[in-house]
């Protein structure tokens, strides 16, 4: 699924060289932020010249967009599969986003690349603020689909909580250590459900 972004492409479309300068930039965002990351830095662990980092993504804010959609598309393409796997099982599917956190998490030790770019781009037409906005309601609103398929009641509310169980554990592996964060969030989302369900 892709964004209005102003040109950026999927990963997989995009040339090997456009895929390099993608993964190196992806790393640096992630590692170090995006405002202390130029393209010079950029360009030079990527090996190559400025000017085909501009040629295959327009400017910085359109690598931007490209990291935060492919990291976007890869936790969709996640949700997704287990989706499938979890058809017929209406309460499992809610879960579902809660039953990937740990295999997400493994390579997340900076916590939520989309909570991390957030508070370095105060403005709200920048087209990856636009991105991260997407990805959150996305979620939110998967959440509200598949508790309403579930026949859970007061599907709005309890989806709201359910998303903000979600981003808490995220944190708090990040920040606080709290290595069973995902299962123990998973375990009270369960207990939502359930009372939900009655």
């Amino acid at each position: 699924m892709s964004h209005a972004t102003g040109g950026a492409t999927r990963a997989d479309q995009l040339t090997p060289g456009a895929r390099r300068i993608l993964a190196v930039a992806s790393e640096l965002f992630y590692r170090r932020g995006i405002h202390a990351v130029g393209v010079d830095t950029i360009a030079a662990e990527s090996g190559v010249t400025k000017r085909t980092l501009y040629d295959r993504f327009g400017s910085k804010d359109g690598l931007l967009v490209a990291y935060l959609e492919t990291r976007d598309q890869r936790w969709r393409d996640l949700i997704a599969e287990r989706l499938d796997a979890a058809k017929g099982d209406a309460a499992r599917r809610v879960l579902v986003p809660f039953e990937v956190l740990p295999e997400w998490l493994g390579d997340s030790d900076r916590g939520c690349s989309f909570i991390n770019a957030f508070a370095e781009l105060p403005e709200p037409e920048h087209p990856g603020r636009q991105v991260i906005v997407a990805e959150k309601k996305w979620l939110r609103d998967l959440f509200h689909h598949e508790l309403t398929a579930a026949g859970a009641t007061d599907p709005d509310r309890l989806a709201v909580q359910l998303l903000s169980l979600h981003e808490g554990a995220i944190v708090s592996f990040a920040i606080v250590g709290e290595t069973d964060a995902a299962a123990t969030v998973h375990a009270a989302a369960r207990a939502l459900l359930a009372e939900a369900m009655r």
